[in-house]
């Protein structure tokens, strides 16, 4: 579906030269050069360092994969903890114990030098998100798509300002936080990590997150008591990549590109933003992360950028030729610090060891050791060297989860709640009698999503993680009662006194990257329907909430409900939702997405195919009636499936060979290939494939099929050398896909027509290097016509 940002993006480009340059922060000719001061005292620190201390500052490993007699050996310049990481190997550690860990890592990097190097403090970032939700207690605010559809700067400085806080108080000095990416594709898994597909709502809201974890520039406490380091992120393009592939391809004309996804760092730049962190996509076949014209020549020439520029996990290891432990080209690009989270030391030997032999410049590795030494200097983490805990917060567990911070998280999830539509039953009367239904009503992890407690979230997460939070069903039974009314949970949606009204909640399941890139946007969990339909068939009201990370076509139960609440990821104040419903606080949320009218799956920006448009949301007194919406769904009428490998057995007539030798139910070694039974769902239902150098594994159905293959894979590690796939009349280069997929769980690869012509009766996977990856099914299924290649 055509997209009016890029229509429009495209024609600013076109009006202007071919390589026209970003302007900078507004009334600044060119930023500040770094005070004299400042440049001083860091070339000192340079002067006395060692070529090994120098790069160790480059370094970031995460915790769990370095002992404190490492950092007192090698001086880490920072570390981090992982979505699923926690101090001590417990990923559900009380405060205190994430607060004695950052002692006792600093401590470890304080330690006297010997040779009179200088002494560096090490720094801890962290992905507090949406809240420092990776603690338990912790306030969890509504992510970021949620306060894109309040629109309010001030609030989301007051959350920056509330999130500062509580990771001071276990110790940390850098989140990894905001995400500014402009989300043109919806189908992509971290939507709900950007505000807006519109860049011109993305730029004021992430600047002012900035302002409110690190301070407002020219505020003498910035960076000072109550803020910590921020960092906009991922320059550039994470939310424009091709069919919304988490890490994959951005194609397009670069000036065009730069419009819409670099459009919110000029502001991250003028709030004083002190770090961004590199994409892991690809801008046109080049990764971000080794992209030497966009990292150095945009970010840094064009946009002043004087802060540093941190990888992303392992990011560095996509760039063409590099690996995780050897990779000059992205620091010659203009990274300052590679995000490493196990193979710290093979990267570190390997960079001192190019320093040494002037594959880096040492004039590059003392600019990137400046940036960030500079950045440790505006936070004071060169002042005074106080450990973690004798710093200002620090230990004060009362604030994680205060009752100022968690008001300030019910306000922002009542102002961003997006009323779609309302035949009058809204505001709920006072005094009525309530069922409130769905499994999502009292499921405060689902309402809170990803990057929760967890990297993904959900899964094990009951509401015993969330000491002081709410649920949207309590909130629900609070107001009532004191209306004078009645609140009855009922999961199932079961009654036996009729009720005034059901208010039901239903959504997506919660996922973070990877796991939650979707092949379309239909909606296909039909609790919430089934529960619609039967409260119509008896003639009870009914309040629809709708939780999800993204915009997604819910013609059934827009039609089945008489008021549809989009109600977004909203944290742990469950009762801001029941604010709005209430009408004890207005409804104001304004969508910061265009809400798809049909099933059509692709990119959906402006309102050209919306059923809502950008800046649509109803106030509570609008009851104008929602015409009818067509209920045709292609993806959801999909043909059957002919499963050819499921459950660890192939089906009747599907075989595999390699060098003409079979391998029964995918299963033996021949001609290179070794197949082996492993584990996903139930005792070996799936395969670990091995290739060595130039081996060969097909797949095929004696058999005539039809309709395009879907596979379940996934890669622990990613291919040295090219692995192709021949199906149909196409040989497809899978190298760049595995790349991408390596280390990040189960994930689908949809071969169609589009890329493969005939499709054929046969998949023939080669490797021509040493390659490992599983699987867990294939099948040949109709699709919708149009559906692409994905993987």
């Amino acid at each position: 579906m055509k997209s009016f940002l890029m229509a429009t993006a495209a024609a600013l480009a076109l009006a202007g030269c071919a390589t026209a340059p970003m302007q900078r922060p507004e009334g600044h000719a060119a930023l500040p050069a770094p005070v004299a001061e400042e440049d001083a005292r860091i070339a000192d620190l340079l002067a006395r360092m060692s070529i090994e201390r120098k790069v160790a500052q480059l370094i970031q490993p995460q915790i769990g994969s370095f002992t404190p007699e490492d950092m007192r050996r090698y001086r880490f310049g920072s570390y981090l903890n992982g979505g699923n990481g926690g101090p001590y190997g417990d990923e559900f550690a009380p405060a205190s114990e994430w607060l004695r860990y950052a002692d006792e890592m600093y401590l470890a990097s304080v330690a006297p030098m010997p040779g009179g190097e200088p002494v560096i403090p090490t720094m801890w970032g962290t992905d507090a998100v949406h809240g420092h939700t990776n603690v338990v207690r912790a306030t969890i605010f509504p992510h970021n798509i949620a306060l894109g559809a309040t629109r309010d700067a001030d609030l989301v400085r007051r959350i920056g300002e509330a999130t500062a806080v509580e990771i001071e108080v276990t110790g940390i000095d850098w989140n990894f936080s905001p995400t500014i990416a402009v989300a043109q594709d919806d189908r992509w898994g971290r939507t709900y990590e950007s505000y807006s597909e519109d860049p011109a709502i993305v730029a004021p809201l992430g600047a002012a997150l900035i302002e409110g974890l690190q301070g407002r520039k020219g505020d003498p406490n910035r960076l000072g008591a109550g803020h910590v380091i921020a960092t906009a992120k991922h320059f550039f393009g994470d939310g424009g990549t091709d069919q919304g592939v988490d890490q994959g391809e951005v194609t397009g004309d670069i000036d065009a590109l730069k419009t819409i996804h670099a459009a919110p760092y000029p502001a991250a730049i003028e709030a004083g933003v002190e770090a961004v962190m590199a994409s892991f996509n690809s801008i046109n076949g080049r990764k971000m992360h080794g992209n030497k014209a966009l990292l150095t020549g945009v970010l840094r020439d064009e946009l002043g950028f004087d802060g540093l520029v941190v990888g992303d996990w392992n990011g560095h290891g996509q760039v063409a030729g590099c690996t995780n432990t050897d990779c000059p080209q992205a620091l010659l690009a203009g990274l300052d610090i590679y995000m490493v989270p196990d193979d710290w030391k093979g990267l570190l030997e390997t960079t001192v060891a190019q320093v040494q032999d002037g594959t880096i410049p040492m004039a590059r590795l003392d600019e990137a050791v400046g940036r960030v030494l500079r950045v440790k200097l505006r936070a004071h983490l060169l002042d005074g060297i106080l450990k973690p805990s004798d710093r200002p917060n620090a230990g004060q567990y009362d604030l994680l989860g205060s009752r100022q911070h968690r008001a300030i998280a019910r306000e922002a999830v009542a102002k961003s709640q997006v009323l779609l539509k309302n035949d009058g039953v809204l505001p709920l009367k006072a005094g009525a009698n309530i069922l409130v239904a769905g499994s999502a009503a009292d499921d405060i992890a689902q309402a809170a999503g990803g990057w929760t407690l967890t990297w993904q979230g959900g899964g094990e997460l009951d509401n015993s993680y969330f000491a002081g939070a709410t649920s949207i069903w309590q909130g629900l039974k609070d107001a009532a009662e004191a209306s004078g009314g009645t609140a009855r949970l009922s999961v199932d949606g079961r009654y036996t006194d009729t009720p005034d009204v059901a208010v039901v909640v239903f959504g997506e399941k919660p996922y973070a990257e990877f796991a939650g890139d979707r092949k379309d946007l239909a909606f296909r969990d039909e609790e919430g329907l089934e529960l619609l339909r039967n409260f119509k068939a008896a003639g009870v009201p009914t309040v629809a909430i709708f939780l999800s990370g993204r915009p997604m076509w819910v013609n059934r139960e827009l039609n089945l409900a008489d008021a549809f609440v989009a109600a977004w990821l909203p944290g742990s104040e469950g009762a801001g939702v029941a604010d709005v419903l209430t009408g004890a606080a207005p409804a104001t949320g304004k969508l910061g997405f265009s809400w798809p009218e049909t099933c059509d799956f692709g990119p959906l920006n402006g309102p050209d195919g919306a059923l809502f448009a950008v800046g649509y949301g109803r106030a509570l007194g609008d009851t104008s009636p929602l015409r009818t919406l067509d209920e045709t769904c292609d993806a959801l009428l999909a043909g059957d499936s002919a499963e050819w490998f499921v459950n660890g057995r192939f089906a009747d007539g599907v075989s595999a060979t390699a060098g003409g030798a079979a391998l029964p139910d995918l299963r033996g070694s021949a001609a290179g290939v070794t197949a082996v039974g492993i584990d996903r769902n139930a005792q070996e239902d799936s395969r670990k494939i091995t290739f060595t150098p130039g081996a060969s594994l097909t797949i095929a159905q004696e058999s005539e099929g039809s309709g395009a293959y879907r596979i379940v894979y996934r890669v622990a590690q990613r291919p040295a050398r090219p692995v192709t796939l021949a199906v149909g009349d196409a040989t497809i280069d899978l190298t760049h896909p595995l790349s991408i997929a390596a280390e990040k769980d189960w994930r689908e690869m949809v071969i169609t027509g589009q890329c493969a012509a005939g499709l054929g009766d046969a998949l023939t996977f080669t490797s021509r290097g040493a390659f490992t990856f599983d699987i867990a099914s294939i099948r040949r299924e109709e699709m919708a016509e149009g559906t692409g290649c994905s993987f």
